[in-house]
C-alpha cells in the first residue's frame, strides 16, 4: 500500500475506513490480495491485460487521429458496496426515473408542471433538447427514457449523491459486463468464496424491455440497434449489445421507411419489417426529414413511422429534454410533484447561472466550484475551479456572461476513493458509479454499475475519454 498517499487521503475510501482498516464488506478481498506477493499480483494484472486484448474490449478517443481504438483501461481491485445499502440506492433510482418519465411525458402534452409554477417556463423555453416534433405524443407505458445511466458519487462523509442523469444515449453498460467477465476469468476463486450479486442478466432484461415496446404483438419482434457506425466512440458497445441480445446491428443506410410509414431493414433475402429500434444516434441526426437535413446517420421518414406508432424507438426522440444539467437541479421538485415523495437519493447542491444572484455567486467563486455546460457529456466543456488557471476562469466568466442559461455550478466534492493498483501498490484514486435503469412495462436496476476511476493522483475526472479507467463493481451480501 502507498502509505504516504493514504495518509494524505481526506476522502471517504470505499474499502478502508479512516483508520485504514478494511471495511466489513472488503475484508475477504483485501485479505486475499494481501496473501499474494508482488510477482503474483503483477502476473494477474498481466493476465487481465491479455484478456482485454483477446476479448477485443476497446474504446475510442476522437482526438487520437490514426489510432482511434484503445484497449479498455481496467483496474483489478473491485469496488464493493453492501447489498443493504444498494437496496436503498435501487429504490432511489427507480423513484427518479419514474418521475423523470412522467415529467417528459407531461412536457410534451399538458405541461401541467409548468402551468402549476413548479418548473420554470424560462428553463423549458431555453432547452436545446426539447423537440417540438414530439408534442402530442405519448409512447407506450408513458416511458420516454427507457435506458438511463445515472452518475452517483459519494462525498467525504459517505453520503451518496446523484451527480447527473444521462437519458439520451447513455454508454458504458457493455464495459460493466466485460469487467465482470474479466474478473471471473482471472480471479475465479473469488467468485466461489464471495457472495457477489450477478449482473449477467442485463442483456436479457434489455431485450425484455425493448420487446415490451413492440407495436406488433408477436412472439419475436424484430429489434435493431441503430449505430452511427464504426467511428463512433461507443461502437464497441453497440455491436456488443446487439450480439448479446441476438438483435440486428444496423446503420441508417440499412433501414428504409416506405410510403405507408413502415420501417424495414435491408437483408440479403429482401426487406424485413422492424418493430423496435434501440437508437444510439442523437436526435439531431435521427431523421433528416425532421431534424438535421444533412444527416447521413439517420433514417428518412423515421419520425413519421414513430408518430404513427408503427415502430418503437428507445430512448424516444425528445427524451433529452430531461438530460439537461439545468433540468437536473429541479429533479427533487419533479419527484415531489409527480410522486408526492421526498427524493431517496439527494442531488449535489447546484447554482444556476441564469439567475442573477446565483450567477454572481458563481462568478465570485469560480476557483472553488465545478462549472458545467447544460448539454455536454464525456467531461468536455467543464471548469474544475480548484485546478483551473486564471486564464481558464476568465474564459468561463465570458462564457457564463454571454450565455447564462447554458451553465450551472456545483461545489467541488471530495468524492470517494477506491484502492487502485498504481506501480504495483494500492493507492487511493477517486471514482464514481454509473448504474443503469431500464423502464418499459417494468423497472429494473443493475446490481451495481460501471465504476469509473481517475487514474491520476488527485484527479477528479473519471471519464475514459479524459484518461480515466474502470473497476468491477460488487454488490455483496453479508457485510454487517
Amino acid at each position: 500500500m502507498s502509505a504516504e498517499e493514504y495518509a494524505n487521503n481526506q476522502a471517504y475510501d470505499e474499502l478502508f475506513d479512516h483508520q485504514l482498516l478494511p471495511r466489513d464488506v472488503a475484508k475477504p478481498l483485501l485479505d486475499y490480495l494481501a496473501s499474494m506477493d508482488e510477482a503474483e499480483l503483477a502476473a494477474r494484472k498481466q493476465a487481465v491485460d491479455s484478456a482485454i486484448l483477446a476479448m477485443g474490449v476497446t474504446f475510442t478517443i476522437y482526438s487520437d487521429a490514426g489510432n482511434i481504438d484503445r484497449a479498455w483501461p481496467f483496474d483489478i481491485v473491485p469496488r464493493i458496496i453492501d447489498s443493504k445499502e444498494w437496496d436503498t440506492v435501487q429504490k432511489g433510482l427507480k423513484q427518479r426515473l419514474t418521475a423523470l418519465n412522467m415529467f417528459i411525458n407531461d412536457l410534451y402534452n399538458e405541461q401541467r408542471i409548468v402551468k402549476d409554477g413548479i418548473f420554470p417556463i424560462e428553463v423549458l423555453s431555453g432547452s436545446k433538447n426539447f423537440r417540438q416534433q414530439c408534442i402530442g405524443i405519448t409512447p407506450r407505458f408513458g416511458a420516454w427514457a427507457h435506458i438511463c445511466g445515472t452518475d452517483l458519487v459519494r462525498d467525504a462523509d459517505g453520503t451518496m449523491y446523484v451527480l447527473e442523469d444521462n437519458l439520451r444515449v447513455p454508454s458504458g453498460v457493455s464495459y460493466m459486463l466485460e469487467n465482470r467477465q474479466i474478473m471471473k476469468r482471472v480471479f475465479p476463486e473469488l467468485f466461489q468464496t464471495t457472495n457477489i450479486k450477478p449482473i449477467d442478466n442485463y442483456p436479457t432484461l434489455l431485450y425484455k424491455t425493448l420487446t415490451a415496446l413492440s407495436p406488433r404483438k408477436i412472439k419475436s419482434p424484430v429489434i435493431v440497434v441503430l449505430t452511427p457506425g464504426i467511428y463512433n466512440s461507443a461502437y464497441f458497445e453497440h455491436s456488443y449489445l446487439a450480439e448479446q441480445m441476438s438483435a440486428n446491428l444496423a446503420e441508417g443506410s440499412d433501414l428504409v421507411v416506405d410510403d405507408k410509414d413502415i420501417v424495414y431493414m435491408k437483408t440479403i433475402t429482401g426487406l424485413e419489417r422492424v418493430d423496435v429500434i434501440y437508437r444510439r444516434v442523437d436526435d439531431d441526426f435521427l431523421d433528416p426529414e425532421v431534424f438535421n437535413p444533412e444527416s447521413v446517420l439517420g433514417v428518412k421518414g423515421l419520425m413519421r413511422a414513430w408518430r404513427k406508432g408503427n415502430v418503437a424507438i428507445a430512448n424516444a426522440p425528445g427524451a433529452g429534454v430531461a438530460d439537461d444539467k439545468i433540468v437536473y437541479t429541479f429533479v427533487p421538485q419533479i419527484i415531489q410533484y409527480y410522486l408526492g415523495e421526498e427524493p431517496i437519493i439527494k442531488n449535489v447542491p447546484s447554482y444556476l447561472c441564469m439567475y442573477e444572484d446565483q450567477r454572481e455567486y458563481v462568478l465570485n467563486n469560480l476557483d472553488k466550484l465545478v462549472v458545467k455546460p447544460a448539454n455536454e457529456s464525456g467531461g468536455y466543456g467543464m471548469l474544475i475551479g480548484p485546478r483551473s488557471t486564471k486564464k481558464e476562469r476568465d474564459e468561463f466568466t465570458k462564457l457564463i456572461t454571454e450565455n447564462p442559461r447554458n451553465y450551472m455550478a456545483q461545489p467541488t466534492l471530495n468524492i470517494s476513493t477506491g484502492p487502485t493498483i498504481i506501480n504495483g501498490q494500492l493507492a487511493p484514486r477517486h471514482l464514481d458509479l454509473r448504474p443503469f435503469v431500464l423502464q418499459s412495462e417494468q423497472l429494473h436496476v443493475t446490481m451495481g454499475g460501471l465504476t469509473r476511476v481517475a487514474m491520476r493522483q488527485g484527479s477528479l475526472v473519471v471519464n475514459s475519454s479524459q484518461g480515466g479507467g474502470s473497476k468491477d463493481t460488487w454488490i455483496v451480501e453479508g457485510g454487517h
